[in-house]
């Protein structure tokens, strides 16, 4: 009794869950190229099966085309969720500010997608045409992101920082990067976390020192985990090894990792599901393709407006993360009653789209 929206977006969301806990346990087991590329092509396959076998050609029943879009959408959602996380974890690898050019080129591919919709909803008033162009459209964007990925991971430049994360070396530090901080070294044979303050103009660490280092944007504070060398080398980290590492990290990153989790998950409970069952007699179908081209455009201001220079800290994130939850009820509000919602004039759902966006962002 559910539309294909919402069982799309409930399929897309459980697949998303288990992908990302995957990709984390499985981290130290396969590198980035690996996961990234592999994502590519969990996204490529079914765009390609569904746009030409279903899309174009027709080829399966009503009931059959429904079940094999839900497949779909679950092995999109696995590859995209793993290339995702997985490239958040590429640019970790890179100073601190290629973390924001990706997440901006994530919201620029939304408003560039959306925008492709609209011109081809626009310029073809035949429906499987300019869903066919549509899809065409996507995956000419996915395949030229796959071979960018391919000639930008060859460059000195990643090459250098990549190379140096391999060996445990300390990132280069210029003059404007001096001043106070903390270090903190994990022994995981001892379990001891050792908090380190580093005066200014204080060196870093020396050029062998063991362990990734990373930062935590804004905060002035670094990490570096010190594995004890096994006489016999190991092929992966046991188990336990694992587990502490992520318990350090999280104990510092709590708050931040909190503030992700309750801006995606409210972001996830409307976008998409909800604002697709938002409809208006004047505008028709156009309204919710119109609430989502704002929501995308938005969230690519909001990442933009994001670097600007202010330190957020964690718990003020958490608490404004958590104040999102507002939308929850103002979007029911647009559907709510049904025939006569409380928020009916379509201008509604485009100033919450948009608020949402930005927050998001």
């Amino acid at each position: 009794g559910t539309s294909i929206v919402f069982d799309m977006s409930l399929t897309y969301i459980l697949v998303a869950l288990v992908a990302v806990i995957l990709n984390n346990a499985l981290v130290e087991l396969l590198s980035l190229h690996t996961r990234i590329s592999v994502g590519y092509l969990f996204a490529l396959g079914p765009l390609l099966f569904v746009s030409i076998c279903d899309v174009w050609l027709e080829l399966f029943t009503r009931r059959q085309a429904y079940a094999i879009n839900l497949v779909a959408v679950g092995v999109v959602a696995f590859g995209c969720t793993v290339q995702q996380s997985s490239f958040y974890g590429y640019t970790g690898l890179l100073p601190k500010r290629y973390t924001q050019g990706v997440m901006t080129g994530e919201s620029t591919a939304g408003v560039i997608i959306s925008l492709s919709r609209i011109f081809t909803k626009l310029l073809l008033s035949d429906e499987k045409e300019n869903t066919v162009i549509f899809f065409f459209i996507s995956i000419g964007m996915e395949l030229t992101c796959f071979v960018l990925h391919l000639l930008v991971k060859r460059t000195r430049f990643v090459r250098y920082y990549t190379t140096c994360s391999r060996k445990g070396l300390p990132e280069p530090r210029g003059a404007g990067d001096r001043g106070t901080g903390y270090r903190i070294h994990h022994d995981v044979t001892a379990e001891d976390i050792r908090f380190e303050n580093q005066l200014r103009g204080q060196p870093s660490s020396p050029r062998g020192s063991p362990g990734p280092e990373a930062e935590l944007a804004g905060s002035g504070t670094y990490m570096r985990f010190d594995v004890p060398r096994p006489k016999i080398k190991r092929s992966w980290p046991s188990f336990r090894d694992m587990l502490l590492h992520r318990y350090v990290v999280s104990r510092l990153i709590w708050a931040y990792m909190l503030s992700i989790a309750m801006t995606y998950f409210i972001t996830l409970c409307l976008f998409p599901g909800l604002e697709s069952e938002i409809h208006n007699c004047t505008l028709g179908e156009w309204l919710p393709i119109l609430i989502m081209a704002i929501f995308n455009l938005s969230d690519f201001v909001g990442k933009i407006l994001a670097a600007l220079p202010y330190d957020w800290r964690g718990t003020h994130l958490l608490v404004y993360s958590c104040l999102r939850v507002v939308f929850i009820p103002l979007f029911i509000m647009c559907v709510y009653p049904n025939g006569r919602p409380t928020f009916g004039h379509p201008a509604w759902p485009c100033i919450f789209s948009l608020l949402m966006g930005i927050t998001n962002g």
